[in-house]
């Protein structure tokens, strides 16, 4: 491997993909791309000039076979219904992973994903970028010291613009192509991050998805999911594509039998602020504003996504897990297909 480490991007112009380069920038010190597979018919509006002299190949296996030697891993930005027989590939050539999420649209093909990364011992990560904020790893740690005692309930929302803004015609509405729609594409985050911060897992499930907008599609625009937790609280999410500006409308709320907090990650002129509230012990009440300075990190992410990086090369380097692995992919991926399953057929669905 050369001192520096190679990746070919594969998907010039999806959604994220400029956000992606425009992020590795912050580690180029460790990390260039040196090949690219356009993807998405080939297009490259997206395209940065000091990219556009690279190699250039149509597909994965040609890509593989023509330019093994050009990189060491890979940037996989594809369609859900694209990405795992690409992982698979890469994998089984020996490439390391770095992976748009969440990658697949069900936990079947995760799971086939997994075991290629396994079999093959190359480092994976996946683009699940709140497990490296810092207000969710502070909510962590309080769950792992015990500060919010037993966890009763955490209750998440995310609204964000309407399917409008990119139009219906837009393949991640696109049933074939992915599978599923706002719980895949972006509740996928904290459904992720919930077992992330509350060591908990979701035992069962009971769930309502559909089109609750004005603009019809052929994969939900949103709904809710009421999920137990193996700790015996309770988690719910609601959300979807529904508002008419590009927006994200996001908060979390953790209850515990000790203490409770109100997470606001996008508030305005801020990092995020975490408004902690505990117990009254004899006068004075325990309440704490957490706030965070404005993210002026450039790309997708911010500074998380910088972190999310460097753990993948870390993970390259010294043959180990990242935060993100394959096996949390199945799990976030499990608990979607079950509230797919709950929503469909009108019934709690045990996970």
């Amino acid at each position: 491997m050369s001192e520096k480490l190679r990746i070919a991007v594969i998907g010039i112009d999806h959604p994220h993909g400029m956000g992606w380069r425009e992020s590795l920038k912050h580690v180029s010190n460790e990390l260039e791309i040196t090949t690219f597979v356009p993807a998405f018919d080939g297009t490259t509006t997206s395209l940065e000039e000091r990219h556009a002299a690279l190699p250039r190949f149509e597909t994965v296996p040609e890509l593989i076979s023509s330019s093994g030697n050009l990189f060491d891993g890979a940037l996989v930005c594809l369609p859900n219904d694209e990405g795992p027989d690409a992982v698979i590939a890469l994998a089984n050539a020996g490439k390391h992973i770095l992976l748009e999420k969440p990658g697949a649209a069900n936990a079947a093909d995760a799971q086939r994903m997994a075991e290629a990364v396994r079999a093959n011992k190359v480092a994976f990560q996946n683009g699940f970028i709140w497990r490296y904020d810092e207000l969710a790893n502070r909510l962590r740690e309080m769950v792992t010291d015990g500060r919010f005692g037993k966890i009763v309930s955490v209750e998440m929302t995310w609204a964000t613009s309407n399917i409008d803004r990119r139009g219906p015609d837009h393949y991640l509405f696109d049933i074939k192509q992915s599978g599923g729609g706002f719980f895949n594409w972006l509740a996928c985050h904290h459904l992720d991050l919930l077992t992330y911060v509350t060591g908990e897992s979701v035992t069962t499930i009971s769930a309502r998805v559909g089109n609750y907008g004005k603009t019809i599609s052929a994969v939900e625009d949103g709904g809710s999911a009421i999920m137990d937790l193996s700790g015996g609280g309770l988690a719910t999410f609601t959300g979807g594509y529904w508002h008419p500006r590009w927006m994200n409308d996001i908060r979390w709320t953790i209850r515990g039998t000790e203490r409770w907090a109100h997470w606001d990650p996008g508030r305005p002129n801020t990092g995020g602020v975490l408004e902690i509230h505990g117990p009254q012990p004899q006068f004075m009440a325990m309440e704490e504003t957490f706030e965070l300075p404005p993210d002026e990190t450039t790309g997708y992410g911010g500074k998380a996504m910088v972190s999310l990086l460097e753990d993948w090369i870390r993970a390259i380097r010294e043959g180990a897990d990242c935060r993100n692995t394959p096996e949390s992919t199945i799990t976030v991926l499990k608990t979607i297909d079950s509230i797919y399953e709950s929503s469909k057929n009108g019934r709690q669905v045990e996970c």
